[in-house]
């Protein structure tokens, strides 16, 4: 135990030191190409359209700002910012501004899982007692009565496994998304843990508890991107952060992506409204990106720009390169990208984000299955998973389209712009 305190404080030095700058100097990344919206099937009358609404719900009140990015065929076709950056300051909304990105974060951590699987150093389906030992072996599972209070419990059918953990299946639910005393028993989300808790900390919270269902059965969304980002870790000696920052990051050149705000980029820093506008209350973003949380959490901690997440979501498109940088083999990322839930899996991802409902889930994101049915336009492939902060981004293979969209609008308004711009992108497409 003591060994294990002493690996979390150096890694938690480690992290501390940890910003958007990359560890060693990085080559200036090479710009997105651009092209002509016309030539790349867009109206730009119609993507004016964008604007005037997005000027409008600042205007009203609605949100600070935000930045739009769209991308066709692999070319930068629009990329404006809206409002405000710091509404109280008065401070415009740049075009390369710094956004919390939450959830968003998963799929990266999902990436640097899968490319672990490629060198052979893990096997998804693995238990994960296999990678952290003393750790999620011998589970049980609870039994709850029905207003939700633990009766029992019984032991869990199989062991957790990574596949588990990248899909939302571990058992090892949020928290603060449901009223049981499981939840109870549990940190309320990803941020809130890493503000509070060590890694090791962390996993003796997870494991003082039972699992909510048995293993492969339920999608219910949880720390499973989390406990993932501590496999990585473990198997690699580095944070998190620095093996991201040299594995995806930088080869991608995703220069304004990382899990701290240095001091040098803070004057790009978004900031949420004081207060929820439905609502009226006081509202806070967390974590504060500025200063290191206690652990760089896989699946909520992580910062970005736009334009950075953009090269993203299109090196997942071009399975897994992008300007000539590998970071994951195409056999890998399709497997990423193709619903992994099986017939017997209860899937209850509509719980988790409300405009993802009947989507299939791949490793780390939301993929479409089927046409219709599903409440966001787009296409059969699709695939795509939001942040709680606002933000939010999607790829349409079947389109070559890339879109992302940064907001600080943590309340149930993220909800609504999810909806609200997934129409505006398509209404704009002439073929």
């Amino acid at each position: 135990m003591v060994l294990r305190r002493l690996v979390s404080a150096l890694a938690l030095v480690g992290l501390a030191s940890a910003s958007l700058a990359q560890e060693a100097p990085q080559p200036p990344p090479q710009p997105l190409p651009r092209a002509d919206p016309a030539a790349m099937g867009f109206s730009p009358e119609r993507l004016a359209r964008i604007g005037t609404v997005l000027d409008r719900e600042v205007a009203e009140g609605r949100m600070p700002g935000a930045v739009l990015i769209i991308a066709r065929e692999g070319r930068v076709v629009f990329h404006e910012a809206y409002g405000f950056r710091d509404k109280a300051a008065g401070a415009p909304m740049p075009r390369d501004a710094l956004f919390n990105i939450a959830s968003m974060t998963k799929p990266m951590t999902a990436v640097a899982v899968l490319g672990l699987a490629e060198r052979g150093d893990l096997v998804l389906d693995d238990p994960v007692s296999a990678y952290l030992p003393g750790r999620f072996a011998d589970q049980r599972v609870a039994s709850l009565d029905l207003a939700g209070k633990l009766a029992g419990t019984v032991p869990a059918a199989r062991p957790v496994s990574l596949r588990d953990l990248l899909t939302h299946t571990s058992g090892l639910v949020y928290g603060g998304r449901g009223t049981t005393e499981v939840h109870r028993m549990l940190p309320a989300g990803s941020v809130a843990a890493a503000k509070d808790l060590d890694g090791d900390r962390f996993l003796d919270a997870l494991q003082a508890a039972p699992l909510l269902h048995q293993p492969g059965t339920v999608w219910d969304y949880g720390f499973g991107l989390d406990v993932a980002g501590l496999v990585v870790e473990r198997l690699t000696g580095r944070t998190l952060d620095a093996y991201l920052a040299e594995t995806v990051f930088g080869p991608l050149g995703m220069r304004d992506t990382g899990f701290v705000i240095p001091p040098g980029s803070a004057d790009r820093y978004a900031r949420a409204l004081p207060e929820d506008p439905a609502t009226g209350k006081p509202q806070v973003l967390e974590p504060d990106a500025t200063r290191p949380t206690r652990f760089a959490c896989g699946g909520g901690c992580a910062v970005s720009s736009a334009e950075d997440y953009l090269r993203f979501a299109l090196a997942l498109m071009n399975e897994g390169e992008l300007g000539g940088r590998r970071v994951l083999s195409p056999v890998f990322t399709r497997a990423m990208l193709t619903d992994q839930l099986g017939p017997g899996v209860r899937n209850l991802i509509g719980n988790a984000d409300p405009t993802r409902a009947d989507y299939g889930f791949g490793l780390g994101l939301a993929v479409r299955t089927r046409p219709g049915v599903v409440r966001l336009l787009g296409s059969v492939g699709d695939f795509s998973w939001p942040g709680s902060s606002g933000t939010n981004w999607w790829v349409d293979p079947g389109r070559k389209l890339a879109v992302v969209f940064m907001a600080h609008t943590p309340g149930t308004a993220r909800w609504r712009y999810r909806y609200l711009i997934n129409s505006l992108v398509y209404q704009a497409l002439e073929r």
